[in-house]
């Protein structure tokens, strides 16, 4: 009787260590995955004694029985533990990524840091190293510059930047000559992007990350450096939707997923949108585009695990894939340079013109100050629009 009594009484004593080992664990623990190991240690240390103590009673089959059941309750019990542990993890991987993403800052010439300013719309021109002839005619028409620029943003909440990135060489003349056009114009935002024609997709989700990090913008609007812009228009009809909470706005459109080798927007992962034939998801045209203040942060937060496709407006589109988001197709974002002019005889402006068989308009360079004054609207009309107080 008194040699189970101390058995009985050993195995209190050890049940009682095995429970303080885990409490100080936990105690001076900060990191969850070590909870789930002193949970281990805890049962192991509990059975292992209780192997012990029944080595003698190898007999009694129903002994045997309830501590099997109750090892597989416990092992079940270690199991749901650690699913519980790996998205606790999963949360603070993500939480992680969401902090790193935050800090990130951005070199920009025309801002002076990377401190956010509320504004009601950003416009990020996208442009390259060979085109500053492109980016000239833009500053003769529609495009404000020095003084001009500055006001937009201060007065309207308007920021109007050429984005571009880096050359694969650091310091190259490349980057250089963009220096000495951001100084004497002061209106380039530079990313922390390596330049080329197939990084398009990076580059947007650069830009967008980068502006929710430098503006606190109610829009923010992608442009190509070869399409016309009204702006009065454009911020005119951003506005209307200013109180939806996640708009993406555009010329919406659903073209073929191109297979073959030879073409020019082939997609490498056709095979993910099912048959030979079959086309692609609503997505705005790339020419320009508007998205709302919730998505362009949804972009920020998840860059690091959002997929690029070959193309970049359908890169953008796929993002939004799944999400609470209103498609907004709106006809004046994609006016060809024929129906602007009509539009304009009839008293009426669009936001963006463009030529469809150009993807721009077509030689830019030389039309685009014949576009502008055929398709422009008054000069005046930006200035006089009241799109909302900044106060």
């Amino acid at each position: 009787m008194k040699h189970k009594a101390s058995k009985r009484l050993s195995l209190t004593w050890v049940s009682l260590l095995c429970i303080s080992c885990f409490f100080l664990g936990v105690t001076f623990t900060s990191r969850f995955l070590n909870i789930q190991l002193l949970f281990s240690f805890y049962f192991v240390c509990i059975f292992r004694f209780r192997g012990s103590d029944d080595y003698g009673h190898e007999k009694e089959k129903s002994h045997e029985k309830d501590v099997t059941e109750e090892v597989l309750k416990i092992h079940k019990a270690i199991e749901a533990l650690g699913k519980s542990v790996a998205m606790l993890q999963k949360q603070l991987s993500v939480r992680h990524s969401y902090q790193q993403i935050v800090g990130v800052s951005t070199t920009n010439t025309s801002t002076g840091g990377n401190q956010t300013s509320k504004v009601f719309m950003v416009i990020g021109v996208n442009t390259a190293f060979s085109s500053r002839q492109r980016r000239d005619s833009l500053r003769e028409t529609w495009m404000p510059q020095g003084e001009k620029l500055e006001k937009l943003e201060k007065e309207k909440g308007i920021v109007v930047k050429f984005m571009i990135g880096h050359s694969a060489t650091p310091h190259s003349i490349l980057d250089k000559e963009i220096d000495s056009e951001d100084a004497q114009y002061k209106d380039f935002f530079r990313l922390d992007h390596v330049e080329g024609y197939y990084n398009l997709s990076a580059k947007t989700k650069t830009f967008f990350s980068s502006a929710v990090a430098t503006w606190d913008a109610e829009f923010y609007v992608k442009i190509d450096d070869d399409v016309h812009v009204n702006l009065g228009m454009l911020g005119s009809t951003l506005a209307l939707h200013r109180h939806k909470p996640r708009v993406y706005i555009g010329c919406m459109k659903s073209g073929p997923v191109l297979t073959k080798k030879t073409a020019k927007y082939r997609e490498p992962e056709f095979w993910k949108f099912g048959e030979e034939g079959n086309k692609y998801f609503r997505h705005a045209t790339g020419q320009i585009y508007a998205i709302s203040k919730d998505l362009a942060t949804y972009i920020s937060n998840n860059q690091p695990i959002l997929h690029k496709y070959a193309n970049e407006d359908v890169t953008l589109g796929s993002w939004f894939i799944g999400l609470e988001v209103e498609h907004i197709d709106d006809g004046n974002f994609c006016c060809s340079t024929p129906d602007c002019e009509m539009k304009a005889d009839a008293g009426e402006v669009c936001v963006a013109s463009f030529d469809w068989t150009c993807s721009g308009v077509c030689k830019s360079v030389n039309r685009m100050w014949m576009v502008h004054m055929i398709c422009g609207e008054d000069d005046k009309a930006v200035w006089d629009a009241n799109y909302y107080s900044l106060r």
